[in-house]
């Protein structure tokens, strides 16, 4: 850990439940290319306070994780077409005193379709609503996925989005199966009143060909271990949390990694 002085670049996160992911994965990165930046998480007490301190305290980057990605649309100057066409931010880049708003969730949604060749005539159930939901969504249209279901308890929130990309809708999981079986929930989440609870029943994970956890706390989630077990292909959210914070460091400091720094990177923030 480098010793801080009034010349380092500091970018931070915002969450309601922060992790360590980012901040090893960022921070290792620094470390590798002798950058004198380092990198924070916080959990806000509120939003629109903590965005303002991004742009006058001068922080370069910040990182938007759940409840907020939708929240800080209002709190930012610029939207990239990133963000725009999903209405959805994880990335606020700060030049100068502007805040541009990004999206790089779509992006590594979009990658870990393709690496596992998941077929698109496949059914598909998505289950949440939110901000990162829409990405994901987003992703799968966008692959060519047609039969995808969104469940989501909130009808106005979920009959939205399943509208805005031509999905259905449904209320809860039920006696629902898929081929495709996708979390973009809190269930399963480390630290949450939900931590030890699938966010899908047995029988629609046993029906399953893939499973699709995009938690990334603890990478291991339930639903990532009983996918495991019922012998399906597991895609989890520590691949997603790779993929979108490496584009996010990019943004950040106009470096792209090599493959093998971003390897190491990737090993150091999973050792924790």
């Amino acid at each position: 850990m480098p010793i801080l002085d009034k010349d380092m670049t500091l970018c931070i996160s915002l969450s309601a439940r922060p992790s360590n992911n980012g901040t090893r994965f960022h921070n290792r990165l620094y470390e590798s290319l002798g950058l004198n930046w380092i990198y924070k998480a916080f959990a806000p007490t509120d939003l629109a306070e903590a965005i303002a301190g991004v742009r006058g305290l001068g922080i370069r980057g910040c990182a938007i994780s759940m409840p907020y990605k939708e929240e800080v649309i209002a709190l930012v100057d610029r939207m990239d077409p990133s963000a725009l066409a999903i209405d959805s931010v994880n990335t606020i880049v700060n030049d100068a005193g502007v805040l541009t708003a990004y999206n790089t969730d779509y992006s590594a949604i979009a990658e870990l379709l393709v690496r596992n060749r998941l077929d698109t005539s496949s059914s598909v159930l998505l289950r949440g609503s939110g901000g990162m939901a829409k990405a994901t969504a987003a992703a799968f249209r966008d692959a060519g996925f047609t039969d995808v279901t969104i469940v989501a308890r909130t009808e106005a929130t979920g009959r939205a989005l399943a509208a805005l990309y031509g999905f259905d809708w449904a209320p809860d999981v039920g006696g629902l199966l898929a081929d495709v079986l996708v979390n973009v929930t809190p269930i399963g989440m480390a630290g949450g009143p939900e931590a030890e609870e699938l966010s899908f029943p047995p029988s629609a994970i046993d029906a399953a060909a893939v499973v699709f956890d995009v938690v990334a706390l603890p990478a291991e989630t339930p639903l990532v271990r009983a996918g495991r077990a019922a012998g399906a292909t597991v895609i989890t959210g520590a691949e997603v949390a790779t993929l979108q914070a490496l584009e996010q460091f990019v943004l950040y400091t106009g470096i792209r990694p090599t493959a093998e720094q971003v390897r190491d990177a990737e090993e150091f923030m999973r050792a924790a």
